[in-house]
Protein backbone atom coordinates (compact mmCIF):
# COMPACT_ATOMS: atom_id res chain seq x y z
CA UNK A 1 0.00 0.00 0.00
CA UNK A 2 1.49 3.47 -0.83
CA UNK A 3 2.03 5.96 1.77
CA UNK A 4 -0.37 8.93 2.03
CA UNK A 5 1.27 12.31 2.04
CA UNK A 6 0.12 15.23 3.40
CA UNK A 7 -1.54 17.49 1.61
CA UNK A 8 0.93 20.45 1.03
CA UNK A 9 3.53 17.23 -0.21
CA UNK A 10 1.03 17.71 -3.74
CA UNK A 11 1.45 21.46 -4.35
CA UNK A 12 3.40 22.48 -7.19
CA UNK A 13 5.81 25.00 -4.78
CA UNK A 14 6.42 22.19 -2.69
CA UNK A 15 7.56 20.04 -5.76
CA UNK A 16 9.58 22.54 -7.22
CA UNK A 17 11.32 23.46 -3.91
CA UNK A 18 12.23 19.94 -2.96
CA UNK A 19 13.21 19.52 -6.41
CA UNK A 20 15.45 22.76 -6.55
CA UNK A 21 16.78 22.07 -2.99
CA UNK A 22 18.12 17.94 -3.90
CA UNK A 23 19.55 19.72 -7.08
CA UNK A 24 21.86 22.21 -5.27
CA UNK A 25 22.42 19.68 -2.82
CA UNK A 26 23.85 17.28 -5.41
CA UNK A 27 25.67 20.33 -7.28
CA UNK A 28 26.94 21.64 -3.95
CA UNK A 29 27.90 18.09 -2.88
CA UNK A 30 29.63 17.28 -6.31
CA UNK A 31 31.73 20.78 -6.86
CA UNK A 32 32.66 20.55 -2.87
CA UNK A 33 34.03 16.91 -3.28
CA UNK A 34 35.91 17.74 -6.61
CA UNK A 35 37.61 20.71 -5.06
CA UNK A 36 38.48 18.74 -2.07
CA UNK A 37 40.26 16.20 -3.78
CA UNK A 38 41.70 18.66 -5.47
CA UNK A 39 42.96 20.75 -3.28
CA UNK A 40 44.24 17.63 -0.90
CA UNK A 41 45.43 16.06 -3.43
CA UNK A 42 47.66 19.13 -4.45
CA UNK A 43 48.83 19.97 -0.51
CA UNK A 44 49.23 15.95 0.33
CA UNK A 45 51.51 15.74 -2.58
CA UNK A 46 53.54 18.67 -1.81
CA UNK A 47 54.21 17.65 1.80
CA UNK A 48 54.68 14.34 0.40
CA UNK A 49 57.60 15.32 -1.89
CA UNK A 50 59.21 17.32 0.95
CA UNK A 51 59.04 14.39 3.12
CA UNK A 52 60.53 11.96 0.74
CA UNK A 53 63.55 14.67 -0.44
CA UNK A 54 64.52 15.05 3.26
CA UNK A 55 64.63 10.83 3.13
CA UNK A 56 67.34 11.31 0.65
CA UNK A 57 69.37 13.57 2.36
CA UNK A 58 69.12 11.04 5.28
CA UNK A 59 69.52 8.16 3.56
CA UNK A 60 72.57 10.29 2.23
CA UNK A 61 74.10 11.04 5.73
CA UNK A 62 73.38 8.03 7.24
CA UNK A 63 75.70 5.91 4.18
CA UNK A 64 77.83 7.87 4.53
CA UNK A 65 77.91 7.61 8.64
CA UNK A 66 77.01 11.50 8.92
CA UNK A 67 74.97 12.26 12.17
CA UNK A 68 71.19 12.29 11.07
CA UNK A 69 69.28 16.17 11.02
CA UNK A 70 66.13 16.04 13.63
CA UNK A 71 63.62 14.98 12.54
CA UNK A 72 65.04 11.64 11.02
CA UNK A 73 66.21 8.61 12.81
CA UNK A 74 65.99 4.67 12.57
CA UNK A 75 63.03 2.88 13.80
CA UNK A 76 61.89 6.13 15.54
CA UNK A 77 58.94 6.35 17.68
CA UNK A 78 55.68 7.00 16.41
CA UNK A 79 56.62 5.42 13.20
CA UNK A 80 53.49 3.97 12.14
CA UNK A 81 53.76 -0.16 12.12
CA UNK A 82 52.69 -0.59 8.33
CA UNK A 83 55.19 2.11 6.82
CA UNK A 84 57.83 0.63 9.03
CA UNK A 85 56.90 -3.16 7.92
CA UNK A 86 57.04 -1.47 3.87
CA UNK A 87 60.46 0.51 4.78
CA UNK A 88 61.63 -3.06 6.33
CA UNK A 89 61.04 -4.77 2.89
CA UNK A 90 63.05 -2.33 0.85
CA UNK A 91 60.62 0.29 -0.20
CA UNK A 92 60.10 3.62 0.07
CA UNK A 93 57.10 5.26 1.52
CA UNK A 94 54.76 8.27 2.85
CA UNK A 95 52.02 7.92 5.49
CA UNK A 96 50.29 10.71 7.78
CA UNK A 97 49.45 9.98 11.25
CA UNK A 98 49.19 11.45 14.65
CA UNK A 99 52.25 11.81 16.52
CA UNK A 100 52.31 13.54 20.10
CA UNK A 101 48.98 15.36 19.57
CA UNK A 102 49.69 16.41 16.39
CA UNK A 103 49.42 15.78 12.56
CA UNK A 104 52.82 13.97 11.02
CA UNK A 105 53.49 13.48 7.22
CA UNK A 106 55.99 10.03 7.67
CA UNK A 107 58.66 9.11 4.86
CA UNK A 108 60.26 5.65 5.56
CA UNK A 109 62.98 3.65 3.69
CA UNK A 110 65.02 0.68 4.58
CA UNK A 111 68.25 0.97 6.35
CA UNK A 112 69.34 -2.53 6.40
CA UNK A 113 69.24 -5.22 8.90
CA UNK A 114 65.43 -5.27 9.31
CA UNK A 115 65.73 -1.87 10.39
CA UNK A 116 63.91 1.58 8.28
CA UNK A 117 64.98 5.04 8.22
CA UNK A 118 62.25 7.57 8.65
CA UNK A 119 61.73 11.38 8.59
CA UNK A 120 59.45 13.09 10.04
CA UNK A 121 57.74 16.71 8.96
CA UNK A 122 55.21 18.63 10.72
CA UNK A 123 51.53 18.24 8.78
CA UNK A 124 49.72 20.84 11.22
CA UNK A 125 49.60 23.67 8.59
CA UNK A 126 48.56 21.25 5.68
CA UNK A 127 46.08 19.70 7.98
CA UNK A 128 44.37 23.10 8.91
CA UNK A 129 44.21 24.09 5.01
CA UNK A 130 41.78 21.06 4.23
CA UNK A 131 39.61 21.69 7.20
CA UNK A 132 39.72 25.63 6.71
CA UNK A 133 38.67 24.29 2.95
CA UNK A 134 36.59 22.05 4.25
CA UNK A 135 34.58 24.22 6.24
CA UNK A 136 34.42 27.15 3.33
CA UNK A 137 33.13 24.43 1.22
CA UNK A 138 30.43 23.94 3.42
CA UNK A 139 29.55 27.45 4.53
CA UNK A 140 29.24 28.51 0.55
CA UNK A 141 27.55 25.81 -0.42
CA UNK A 142 25.05 26.03 2.63
CA UNK A 143 24.81 30.07 1.34
CA UNK A 144 24.51 29.19 -2.12
CA UNK A 145 21.63 26.78 -1.70
CA UNK A 146 19.45 29.40 0.39
CA UNK A 147 19.83 31.90 -2.06
CA UNK A 148 18.68 29.66 -4.51
CA UNK A 149 15.93 28.26 -2.80
CA UNK A 150 15.12 31.87 -2.14
CA UNK A 151 15.01 32.63 -5.47
CA UNK A 152 13.44 29.43 -6.95
CA UNK A 153 10.19 30.07 -4.47
CA UNK A 154 10.06 33.28 -5.38
CA UNK A 155 10.19 32.98 -8.59
CA UNK A 156 7.53 29.39 -8.34
CA UNK A 157 5.40 31.57 -5.88
CA UNK A 158 4.87 34.01 -8.68
CA UNK A 159 3.80 30.98 -11.11
CA UNK A 160 1.43 29.42 -8.74
CA UNK A 161 -0.30 32.48 -7.19
CA UNK A 162 -1.11 32.98 -11.14
CA UNK A 163 -2.26 29.04 -11.32
CA UNK A 164 -3.97 29.68 -7.92
CA UNK A 165 -5.86 32.77 -9.32
CA UNK A 166 -6.77 30.73 -12.88
CA UNK A 167 -8.48 27.83 -10.78
CA UNK A 168 -10.19 29.81 -8.42
CA UNK A 169 -11.71 31.95 -11.30
CA UNK A 170 -12.50 28.06 -13.27
CA UNK A 171 -14.37 27.39 -10.02
CA UNK A 172 -16.26 30.46 -9.58
CA UNK A 173 -17.42 29.55 -13.38
CA UNK A 174 -18.13 26.10 -12.16
CA UNK A 175 -20.74 27.68 -9.50
CA UNK A 176 -22.74 30.20 -12.07
CA UNK A 177 -20.69 33.31 -11.97
CA UNK A 178 -20.01 33.16 -15.83
CA UNK A 179 -18.75 36.69 -15.49
CA UNK A 180 -16.02 35.83 -13.66
CA UNK A 181 -12.40 36.02 -15.18
CA UNK A 182 -8.76 35.86 -15.02
CA UNK A 183 -7.57 39.39 -17.26
CA UNK A 184 -4.28 38.03 -16.45
CA UNK A 185 -2.01 40.74 -17.64
CA UNK A 186 -0.03 39.09 -19.75
CA UNK A 187 -2.89 38.50 -22.03
CA UNK A 188 -3.78 42.00 -22.58
CA UNK A 189 0.23 43.57 -23.62
CA UNK A 190 0.74 41.18 -26.84
CA UNK A 191 4.57 42.50 -26.20
CA UNK A 192 5.38 40.55 -23.35
CA UNK A 193 6.25 37.50 -23.43
CA UNK A 194 3.45 34.92 -23.27
CA UNK A 195 4.17 32.06 -21.06
CA UNK A 196 2.13 28.15 -20.82
CA UNK A 197 -0.07 30.07 -17.81
CA UNK A 198 -1.05 33.52 -19.51
CA UNK A 199 -2.21 31.05 -22.13
CA UNK A 200 -4.34 28.82 -19.98
CA UNK A 201 -5.68 32.07 -18.16
CA UNK A 202 -6.66 33.68 -21.88
CA UNK A 203 -8.15 30.20 -23.12
CA UNK A 204 -10.50 29.95 -19.90
CA UNK A 205 -11.59 33.47 -20.21
CA UNK A 206 -12.54 32.75 -23.80
CA UNK A 207 -14.21 29.80 -22.83
CA UNK A 208 -16.05 31.63 -20.69
CA UNK A 209 -16.93 34.03 -22.59
CA UNK A 210 -18.18 31.77 -25.59
CA UNK A 211 -20.48 29.78 -22.21
CA UNK A 212 -22.03 32.96 -21.21
CA UNK A 213 -23.22 33.86 -24.72
CA UNK A 214 -24.27 30.57 -25.54
CA UNK A 215 -26.52 30.84 -22.22
CA UNK A 216 -27.39 34.22 -22.31
CA UNK A 217 -28.73 33.17 -25.50
CA UNK A 218 -30.62 30.16 -24.81
CA UNK A 219 -31.96 32.21 -21.62
CA UNK A 220 -33.74 34.74 -23.15
CA UNK A 221 -34.69 31.99 -26.14
CA UNK A 222 -37.15 30.57 -22.96
CA UNK A 223 -37.74 33.28 -21.81
CA UNK A 224 -38.80 34.57 -24.99
CA UNK A 225 -41.24 31.60 -25.72
CA UNK A 226 -42.72 31.09 -22.31
CA UNK A 227 -43.81 34.68 -22.63
CA UNK A 228 -45.12 34.68 -26.22
CA UNK A 229 -47.00 31.08 -25.71
CA UNK A 230 -48.46 32.59 -22.40
CA UNK A 231 -51.25 35.47 -24.64
CA UNK A 232 -52.36 32.36 -27.00
CA UNK A 233 -52.55 29.82 -24.78
CA UNK A 234 -54.64 32.10 -21.92
CA UNK A 235 -57.56 32.53 -24.90
CA UNK A 236 -56.82 28.94 -25.60
CA UNK A 237 -57.89 28.06 -21.81
CA UNK A 238 -60.61 30.64 -22.45
CA UNK A 239 -62.37 28.52 -25.82
CA UNK A 240 -61.51 25.63 -23.46
CA UNK A 241 -63.72 26.68 -20.67
CA UNK A 242 -66.79 27.19 -23.18
CA UNK A 243 -66.81 23.69 -24.85
CA UNK A 244 -70.14 21.69 -23.80
CA UNK A 245 -69.32 18.97 -20.98
CA UNK A 246 -68.05 15.57 -21.36
CA UNK A 247 -64.77 13.15 -22.34
CA UNK A 248 -63.32 15.53 -25.57
CA UNK A 249 -63.66 18.47 -23.21
CA UNK A 250 -62.07 17.78 -20.59
CA UNK A 251 -59.18 16.01 -22.36
CA UNK A 252 -59.02 19.39 -24.04
CA UNK A 253 -58.77 21.18 -20.72
CA UNK A 254 -55.92 18.61 -19.14
CA UNK A 255 -53.96 19.85 -22.08
CA UNK A 256 -54.04 23.22 -21.87
CA UNK A 257 -53.57 23.32 -18.16
CA UNK A 258 -50.57 20.82 -18.74
CA UNK A 259 -49.41 23.48 -21.12
CA UNK A 260 -50.06 26.17 -19.23
CA UNK A 261 -48.37 24.63 -16.22
CA UNK A 262 -44.97 24.10 -18.49
CA UNK A 263 -45.00 27.59 -19.63
CA UNK A 264 -45.19 28.95 -16.19
CA UNK A 265 -42.47 26.70 -14.84
CA UNK A 266 -40.20 28.15 -17.79
CA UNK A 267 -41.31 31.64 -16.70
CA UNK A 268 -39.74 30.97 -13.35
CA UNK A 269 -36.21 28.99 -14.64
CA UNK A 270 -35.56 31.70 -16.70
CA UNK A 271 -36.25 34.68 -13.56
CA UNK A 272 -33.98 32.11 -11.67
CA UNK A 273 -31.79 31.99 -14.41
CA UNK A 274 -31.42 35.79 -14.19
CA UNK A 275 -30.03 36.08 -10.83
CA UNK A 276 -32.42 38.90 -10.12
CA UNK A 277 -34.74 37.05 -7.44
CA UNK A 278 -35.18 38.86 -4.68
CA UNK A 279 -36.65 37.45 -0.92
CA UNK A 280 -38.91 38.46 1.45
CA UNK A 281 -37.97 37.16 4.29
CA UNK A 282 -39.90 36.36 7.66
CA UNK A 283 -39.72 34.62 10.78
CA UNK A 284 -41.84 30.88 9.97
CA UNK A 285 -42.87 28.09 11.81
CA UNK A 286 -41.57 24.83 9.91
CA UNK A 287 -43.64 22.61 11.70
CA UNK A 288 -47.04 24.91 10.59
CA UNK A 289 -45.37 25.79 7.06
CA UNK A 290 -45.25 21.83 6.06
CA UNK A 291 -48.45 21.15 7.22
CA UNK A 292 -49.98 24.00 4.75
CA UNK A 293 -47.75 22.47 2.46
CA UNK A 294 -48.97 18.64 2.55
CA UNK A 295 -52.81 20.46 2.38
CA UNK A 296 -52.34 22.43 -0.56
CA UNK A 297 -50.71 19.14 -2.56
CA UNK A 298 -53.89 17.48 -1.50
CA UNK A 299 -51.76 14.61 -1.04
CA UNK A 300 -51.58 11.43 1.41
CA UNK A 301 -48.43 12.77 2.85
CA UNK A 302 -47.32 12.08 6.52
CA UNK A 303 -45.71 14.69 8.59
CA UNK A 304 -43.42 13.79 11.13
CA UNK A 305 -41.90 16.66 13.27
CA UNK A 306 -39.02 15.49 15.33
CA UNK A 307 -38.03 19.01 16.29
CA UNK A 308 -39.85 21.96 15.37
CA UNK A 309 -37.49 24.97 14.10
CA UNK A 310 -38.50 29.15 13.95
CA UNK A 311 -36.66 29.62 10.70
CA UNK A 312 -35.86 33.47 8.74
CA UNK A 313 -36.98 32.47 5.01
CA UNK A 314 -39.23 33.74 2.45
CA UNK A 315 -42.43 31.71 2.87
CA UNK A 316 -43.69 31.66 -0.77
CA UNK A 317 -40.02 30.01 -2.29
CA UNK A 318 -39.97 27.77 0.46
CA UNK A 319 -43.43 26.66 -0.21
CA UNK A 320 -42.34 25.64 -3.64
CA UNK A 321 -39.36 23.77 -2.83
CA UNK A 322 -41.40 21.67 -0.71
CA UNK A 323 -44.30 21.70 -2.82
CA UNK A 324 -42.47 20.57 -5.88
CA UNK A 325 -40.61 17.99 -3.57
CA UNK A 326 -43.60 15.98 -2.23
CA UNK A 327 -45.17 16.41 -5.78
CA UNK A 328 -42.50 14.51 -7.36
CA UNK A 329 -42.57 12.01 -4.59
CA UNK A 330 -45.85 11.46 -5.40
CA UNK A 331 -45.50 11.39 -9.08
CA UNK A 332 -42.99 9.51 -9.72
CA UNK A 333 -42.02 7.64 -6.39
CA UNK A 334 -44.31 5.17 -4.31
CA UNK A 335 -46.11 4.95 -0.95
CA UNK A 336 -46.01 5.78 2.05
CA UNK A 337 -44.71 9.75 1.36
CA UNK A 338 -43.42 11.04 4.93
CA UNK A 339 -41.94 14.30 5.24
CA UNK A 340 -40.01 14.99 8.78
CA UNK A 341 -38.80 18.07 10.15
CA UNK A 342 -35.81 17.96 12.31
CA UNK A 343 -34.99 21.54 13.59
CA UNK A 344 -33.90 22.90 10.07
CA UNK A 345 -33.67 19.83 8.05
CA UNK A 346 -36.69 18.78 6.09
CA UNK A 347 -36.68 15.43 4.26
CA UNK A 348 -38.88 14.02 1.76
CA UNK A 349 -38.91 10.54 1.70
CA UNK A 350 -41.09 7.97 -0.26
CA UNK A 351 -40.50 4.19 -1.12
CA UNK A 352 -40.30 4.19 -4.61
CA UNK A 353 -37.37 3.53 -6.89
CA UNK A 354 -35.21 6.17 -6.09
CA UNK A 355 -33.72 8.93 -8.02
CA UNK A 356 -31.66 7.47 -11.01
CA UNK A 357 -27.60 8.02 -10.78
CA UNK A 358 -27.50 10.60 -13.04
CA UNK A 359 -29.73 12.89 -10.75
CA UNK A 360 -28.02 11.68 -7.48
CA UNK A 361 -24.70 12.49 -9.15
CA UNK A 362 -25.36 15.55 -10.72
CA UNK A 363 -27.79 16.92 -9.66
CA UNK A 364 -31.63 17.34 -11.31
CA UNK A 365 -31.46 18.48 -15.23
CA UNK A 366 -34.04 19.52 -17.31
CA UNK A 367 -35.98 17.84 -19.83
CA UNK A 368 -34.11 14.94 -18.85
CA UNK A 369 -35.80 11.92 -17.11
CA UNK A 370 -35.19 8.29 -16.90
CA UNK A 371 -37.35 4.75 -16.30
CA UNK A 372 -40.17 5.90 -18.84
CA UNK A 373 -41.22 8.08 -15.93
CA UNK A 374 -43.65 10.95 -17.63
CA UNK A 375 -42.66 14.55 -16.55
CA UNK A 376 -40.45 17.57 -17.86
CA UNK A 377 -37.58 17.44 -15.21
CA UNK A 378 -38.53 20.83 -14.49
CA UNK A 379 -40.18 20.29 -10.96
CA UNK A 380 -36.92 19.34 -8.99
CA UNK A 381 -35.02 21.97 -11.27
CA UNK A 382 -36.82 25.23 -9.53
CA UNK A 383 -36.54 23.24 -6.19
CA UNK A 384 -32.76 23.36 -6.47
CA UNK A 385 -32.65 27.06 -7.74
CA UNK A 386 -35.20 28.35 -5.19
CA UNK A 387 -33.33 26.55 -2.76
CA UNK A 388 -30.52 28.78 -3.64
CA UNK A 389 -32.03 32.01 -3.55
CA UNK A 390 -33.03 30.91 -0.16
CA UNK A 391 -29.27 30.41 0.40
CA UNK A 392 -30.61 26.84 1.51
CA UNK A 393 -28.81 23.51 0.64
CA UNK A 394 -30.66 20.64 -1.87
CA UNK A 395 -29.50 17.47 -1.50
CA UNK A 396 -30.79 13.91 -3.60
CA UNK A 397 -29.72 10.45 -2.73
CA UNK A 398 -31.37 7.28 -2.19
CA UNK A 399 -32.25 5.46 1.08
CA UNK A 400 -30.59 1.99 2.27
CA UNK A 401 -34.35 0.04 2.50
CA UNK A 402 -35.22 1.84 -0.74
CA UNK A 403 -36.45 4.91 -2.21
CA UNK A 404 -35.65 8.81 -2.47
CA UNK A 405 -34.93 11.01 -0.19
CA UNK A 406 -34.38 15.11 -0.62
CA UNK A 407 -32.87 16.61 2.03
CA UNK A 408 -32.88 19.81 2.43
CA UNK A 409 -31.09 21.85 4.57
CA UNK A 410 -32.11 25.72 5.98
CA UNK A 411 -29.71 28.48 7.01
Amino acid sequence: MRPTLPRWAGTLAMKSAAFIAVMCCALAALLGVLVHVSVTNQTVGQARDLALSRLQDATQAYEAGDTLLPGAGVNPEGLPARLRTLAVAGERGTMVSSHQGRPTMWAAGPAGGHRALAVEVDYSQQARTIAGLDRSILWSSALAIGVTLLVGAFAVTRVTRRLHGTAQVARQISAGALDARVNDPRTKDPTRPQDEVAAVAAALDSMASSLQGKLLSEQRFTADVAHELRTPLTGLHAAAELLPPGRPTELVRDRVAALRTLTEDLLEISRLDTGREKLEVDTEELGALVGRVVRASGTDTEVRIAQDARVETDRRRLERVLGNLVTNAHKHGASPVVLTVDGPVVTVRDHGGGYPEYLVAHGPQRFRTEGGAKGHGLGLTIAVGQAEVLGARLFFGNAVGGGAVATLHLQ
